[in-house]
Formats: C-alpha cells, structure tokens, sequence
C-alpha cells in the first residue's frame, strides 16, 4: 500500500498528470505511478498555470462551474428557437395562470382564502402561517404560486435537449423563484410586518446584530454562537468507549457493554468521511451506539481522520484497505474468530458495499451481514446531487484540489443548502435577519456544521468512476488490481432508505437488491438523509416500511414495493435490531476486551476533535 502521509506536494503550480490519474483505474496503475516523470512539455506547462489560475478564480463562484449553466441554457434557448409552438403553450399557459392570479388578488370577497387558485407543494412550508391568508399578503403568495405552477410547466423536457440540461435549467429557474419568493422581502412578508409593529421596529436591529456576528464568525472559522451549546465528548459523543486501534488514516473505537453478556458477533459503523462519525453517537437519548449496546451488541466504530494537503493523493482504494479492511483486521485481534456485522451510512456505506464484493470475492468470510443507510451502490439515478455533476464541474472542482490538496467543507455545502434552499437558506435568512430571532441549535445541526475535508485524488475518483461514470454497478471498479462486482456479496443485505432523501433518492438506494447476490431487506422511513437515519424509538411522526424486496434474481421494482409494504409507525430501529439478531447467533458471550488498555485514549477519541 501507498504511504498514507507522502511528502508534501510541490508548490503550484501543479503537475497536471496526478489528474490524468483519476480518471483511469488500472491493473499496471503502480507501474504509471511510479514511472519516471518525463519533462513537461510547453503546453502541460501552459495547462498547470491556467489550472493555478482557475482555481484562485474559484471563490468567485465558489466552486461551481459557470460554462456547466451556461451550457444548460444554450440548449434550451436553441431548441425553444425551433419549438415555436411549444413556445406558444408557454405564452398561454402563463396568460392562463396569470389570468388565475389576478383574477384572486381583484376578488374583493373576505371568503376568496378558501378557494384559492394555486396551491403549495406538500413539502413548501413557507406560506402555512394563517398570516398568509390575509389580503394583501394571500394575494402575494397566489401571485408566487402561479409563476411556480407555470415553471414546472415550462421546464418539462423539450425534445433534442439533453435530460441532464432539462434537470439543470428546471433547477437554475426554480432557485431563482425561491429567492425571489415574498416571503423573502421584509414589506411583504407578514410576519415580519407583524414582529415590527409589535417590537417597534426591534427586530431589525437584532437582526442586523445576528447577521453581523454570524459573519465574524464565518470569517474567523468559527461556529455560530448558538451552536457553543454543544461540545464533542462532554454533551454529543458520550457513549463510553475506548480507541483500540489507529493507524493515519482511521481510529477505531470499541464501546464498552451495559449488558453482562453480549451476541458473538460485533458491529463495526463505518460513517461517510464526509462528516464525523458522531452522527452515530450524537446525545444519549438518540445515540445509535447507545441503542446498539444496551440491546446487547459489542459495537466498533470507524473515526476518520479529516485529511489536510499532506493526504493529497489518497485515493478511493485507500478508504476500503487502510480503513475498513484494517479496522475489521483490529476486530479480529479483538474478537478472534467472530463474524462480523458491518454497516455503512451514506458515503461510508458504498465503501462498505465494495468491502462485502471483495472479501466475498476473495473467500473472505469474516461478514455476518450488510447493512447499507441512505447509501448509493447504483448512481444512474443520484438525485439532484446530479445536477452538480459534470465534466466541466469535476474540472473545476480539481482546479481547486489541484492547488489546495483538498476540497474544503465550504466548498461542498453550498450544494447541499441549494437541494434544500427554502429550507436551509431562505427560511434561515427571514428567522434570523428579519425576524431577529436566534433559535437555539439541535444536536444535528452542530453535527452539520462540523464538516471534513476531501482529499483531492480521492474526491475527483469518487465523483468520475461513481458519480459520472457509475463504475460500481458496471464493473469498472477494482479493488486490489481485480474487478468488484456486488453480485458476489453473499451475506444477507439491510438496506435503509429516506422518503425525503435529497442526497441518497430513496428508490436508488433501493437499487441494491437488483445487483445484491444475496436476500436484501428494505426499509423506507420518513424523513431526509440525516433525520431519516437518526429515528430512535420514540421520536415524534416517525414511521418506516419494511419487506424484503429479494436478491438479484427475484428483484421488485421499489414502486411496485411501496405500494404492497404497509406502514408501520414507530422507529425502524426495532426491526433493523430484530433482523441483526436472527442473524446472529443464540449463544450470548463475555464481552470482549482484547482490545481494551492499549493506551490509545478514550472516546471519542483524537480524530474528531481535528479542524
């Protein structure tokens, strides 16, 4: 294996072969790797400067790739030339609509609140507010409403454009729809006309105090004030345990028991790299570590490292053989001879999907099960998180890797607030600088904002070979020099996917039935692709579906699954331990201790508390 801390890079501006890397995989990879480096020619010279020059460009966009958009636009503004009639449906379609509008806002009648022509979406929360029913305001929202109604319309696929350029257009018109929203603006939006009247005017002054502390601290790199509230291993992260193994990559905690006897076989949580790992372990009374433990279960827990410019050419491989195959190589120490029930969440949970093809692969027996939460093995239907994937985005995205050695936090979440912008961003915006309110922070959302690093080699192989290029399910991923494939994933499978997933579509985590050799087990609970996974038992309007949808040979399509898969109330996390416990065995055992007293510290440990 590679070292996991090489030399620091050279200064920019780059080589540009360490790119060329990431969008080939092959047996004789090594040999390219290592081979000696002929001299540049002028025009690598001229590629590294301008890829310098790109990436100091990059905060003006903050990553995102203008010519992606533009190239978007091109194509719909070109075939709506040649669609003349389909431009006529868009002219009537906005007379009709507009006509509706109108026609409600002129309605002088106290009753018109109750037969309103245009209505929000299941999930829009931003006009529920009775306030909003009140002339002139429920005419504002009509008004809104209406020109949404007509958007959806107007971006249906136009025949000769490319689906992806459909999606982006769709999605580009509807961000632009959602900032100008009225619920945005301070003299039409009646909740904040109503905090005025009653504090006097108060609450712009306060906003404007919130909003100037928030950007001292987003500049300083600190949170924000109302997330001090929370501190890793004091109140999130507590669940009792020891780090039993590091090496530069991972560390490895072992919890300790609360029962006197525990099921043979441990758990080991691999999380998404992309965060730390508390999202596992986050107060005591919605820990999935704690819940785990106290039914028995001896739980392993993979940390992370969050990598720095040093860590640059990590790769992909990287994360399944120094991570994960090394912390099951330190549960084996630690548990001689047991299986081992492995679960992975979101980005953590396709790795582990790629260590049950190899190991089964390979003979190698050491798995009990698979469990995969929010986690993509098929990419062809990502989601929305398509609509940042491209060519021209991967390249910009490796502009900036190529010259910081990581893609940093900030970087990425702009992406993840924009699938969600009236939730995460608008909505934010009028609470805190309009209303001057300043509520106090959930555990999650500390967890949220406690991001990672992504090293430059690893991040551009996971977004072309999964993401562009769907290596996974194709074939075209190797482990080891040798191809995986996941039909050769042999232990029962536990899939777990969220009805309002932005990031992981629940139908595509669904996918791994299809390509699974052996029985998978779903579960769809509600919520998004965090809230969705933490559901302990007890949670408010939690509910879940469960069923097994078959394997490879006997697969259900995820619609036809839903539609014969009762809903359950309650938690998924009952039945998720009831179907790690038919798959144990009945003998219960000492807990182990192997690993235990070696000096490595406490939980949770050193790598989570890295900036």
């Amino acid at each position: 294996m590679k070292p996991l801390s090489p030399p620091p890079p050279p200064p920019p501006p780059p080589p540009p072969p360490r790119l060329r890397l990431a969008t080939t995989q092959t047996a004789d990879e090594t040999q390219i790797e290592e081979a000696e480096p002929g001299p540049p020619s002028q025009f690598d010279q001229a590629d590294a400067r301008d890829s310098a020059l790109r990436a100091q460009l990059a905060p003006i966009t903050n990553g995102f790739s203008a010519y992606a958009g533009l190239q978007a636009l091109s194509d719909w503004v070109f075939h709506l030339a040649v669609s003349p009639w389909r431009v006529g449906a868009m002219v009537a379609d906005a007379f009709i609509k507009g006509s509706g509008a109108i026609s409600y806002a002129t309605n002088l009648s106290p009753k018109r609140n109750l037969q309103p022509a245009f209505q929000p979406e299941e999930e829009d929360r931003r006009f529920r507010d009775p306030a909003w029913s009140i002339p002139p305001f429920d005419a504002l929202a009509q008004i809104h409403l209406a020109k949404e109604s007509w958007w959806r319309e107007a971006a249906r696929p136009l025949r000769g454009m490319r689906g992806h350029h459909v999606k982006r257009i769709e999605f580009m018109g509807r961000q632009a729809l959602n900032a100008l929203a009225p619920v945005n603006f301070p003299w039409s939006n009646p909740l904040v006309w109503d905090a005025a009247i009653r504090t006097g005017g108060r609450n712009f002054l306060d906003g404007g105090a919130i909003l100037a502390d928030d950007i001292a601290r987003l500049k300083g790199g600190q949170k924000l004030a109302e997330l001090g509230d929370f501190a890793i291993g004091e109140t999130l992260a507590v669940t009792p345990g020891e780090v039993v193994f590091r090496n530069e990559l991972i560390e490895l905690i072992q919890y300790c028991p609360t029962t006197a006897r525990v099921r043979r076989e441990p758990l080991l949580l691999v999380p998404a790299w992309i965060m730390k790992y508390y999202i596992f372990d986050l107060r005591p009374e919605n820990s999935m570590v704690r819940y785990l433990v106290d039914h028995g279960f001896t739980v392993f827990c993979i940390s992370w490292r969050n990598p720095d410019a040093t860590m640059r050419d990590l790769a992909f491989e990287d994360y399944r053989s120094s991570g994960v195959m090394q912390a099951l190589g330190a549960i084996a120490e630690c548990a001689p001879k047991e299986k081992v029930h492995l679960v992975g969440y979101c980005l953590g949970g396709t790795v582990a999907a790629t260590v049950a093809a190899a190991m089964a692969r390979d003979g190698d027996d050491r798995l009990a099960s698979l469990t995969l939460l929010a986690a993509q093995t098929d990419f062809s239907e990502a989601g929305e998180l398509m609509l940042f994937i491209g060519e021209s985005q991967i390249a910009s995205l490796e502009d900036i890797m190529a010259h910081q050695g990581y893609l940093d936090a900030r970087q990425m979440s702009g992406a993840f607030y924009m699938l969600r912008a009236n939730e995460m961003i608008w909505a934010r915006f009028v609470e805190r600088y309009l209303l001057g309110v300043r509520k106090q922070a959930t555990d999650l959302e500390f967890w949220l904002a406690d991001p990672t690093r992504m090293p430059a080699r690893m991040h551009s192989e996971y977004l072309r070979w999964l993401f562009l290029e769907n290596r996974l399910v194709e074939g075209g991923l190797k482990s080891d020099a040798k191809s995986l494939h996941l039909k050769d994933i042999n232990v029962p499978v536990f899939a777990v996917g969220a009805q309002r997933d932005h990031i992981a579509p629940w139908r595509s985590v669904h996918k791994i039935g299809l390509f699974a050799g052996a029985e998978t087990t779903f579960a769809l609970t509600g919520g998004g692709h965090n809230a969705g996974i933490v559901s302990p038992p007890g949670k408010p309007g939690a509910f879940h579906r469960l069923h097994i949808i078959g394997s490879s040979t006997e697969y259900q399509d995820p619609d036809e699954w839903v539609r014969e898969c009762a809903r359950t109330e309650g938690s998924w996390w009952p039945a998720w331990a009831a179907w790690l416990t038919r798959r144990s065995g009945r003998e219960f055992v000492s807990p182990p201790t192997a690993g235990i007293g070696r000096g490595l510290g406490e939980a949770p440990g050193r790598f989570v508390l890295e900036d």
